[in-house]
């Protein structure tokens, strides 16, 4: 079994096909989706998608991208949501949070004040963090030494092994994904390669960060199998190794996919 750390399965790229894209990952071998939550506006988008689907998990959080249009209420109604859905068989945590120090015209003061804000919230709850940390790993690592969330995972990870190690030290696994099948993604390569198998997750971040077998197209979920077969070829494993260890660190990191594709929708919905 495969798990998909990281899927936007709730954006209008979906929305035509959702059913057919979680089918074929299903078919692909994938027992468990994670659909972290980006504004407020989908916190209930994403939610409902995982009380429908008996393999979809969520996060909530405000997404460093979209913090220009998050004010304090957003950082409280965040506080109130998850003290409503920290007991939910299907939320695994804070996400997607972080920093973004790539894009253009985000208010490098706000995100600060943001993210603290979350990760603080996960400390506080025993929550596990997705974090996002383009260009901006060591400023969210200062943060994760200073408020200590349980776990966690370092999404879409381009750093050095430094900061990746910094980063396993404080109990966050790494996500690998479609960045990883390009041979010009050297860095990637090398990390995936070398860094321990016990701080491995697999993730497509679909419908982004496209394979290569598939860039500049859409990604999907069902991709995780092929990207799982490259990481397997990078270490010298078999598929099945892969899947084995990325599924278990998954489980170790977000505590509540321990048992993933064990309840259904309909017992989830009876609570």
């Amino acid at each position: 079994m495969l798990i998909d750390t990281h899927c936007h399965l709730d954006a209008p790229e979906f929305d035509e096909d959702r059913d057919a894209v979680i089918a074929a990952a299903r078919q692909a071998g994938l027992g468990a989706i994670v659909v972290p939550a980006v504004f407020r506006r989908n916190w209930d988008t994403v939610q409902a998608l995982a009380e429908r689907e008996a393999d979809v998990w969520f996060a909530l959080g405000l997404h460093p991208l979209y913090v220009n249009d998050a004010g304090p209420e957003d950082l409280e109604h965040l506080r109130q949501r998850v003290m409503a859905v920290r007991d939910h068989p299907r939320f695994v945590g804070i996400g997607e949070i972080g920093l973004d120090y790539f894009v253009p015209g985000l208010d490098p003061a706000r995100q600060q004040t943001v993210f603290e804000a979350q990760v603080r919230l996960a400390a506080e709850f025993g929550l596990p963090v997705i974090l996002h940390t383009r260009r901006s790993v060591d400023a969210v690592t200062k943060q994760l030494r200073r408020f200590r969330p349980p776990s966690g995972i370092a999404h879409a990870f381009n750093g050095s092994p430094q900061q990746a190690q910094h980063l396993i030290g404080l109990g966050m696994a790494i996500g690998f994904g479609g960045a990883m099948t390009f041979d010009r993604a050297r860095n990637i390569r090398r990390l995936a390669a070398s860094l321990p198998a016990e701080s491995l997750v697999l993730e497509t971040d679909a419908p982004d960060i496209s394979p290569a077998w598939v860039h500049p197209g859409r990604n999907q979920p069902a991709e995780l199998a092929r990207i799982a077969q490259v990481l397997a070829e990078l270490r010298g494993l078999s598929l099945e190794a892969v899947a084995e260890l990325t599924t278990a660190n998954a489980a170790r990191v977000l505590p509540a996919l321990r048992a993933p594709g064990t309840e259904t929708s309909a017992d989830i919905g009876s609570d």
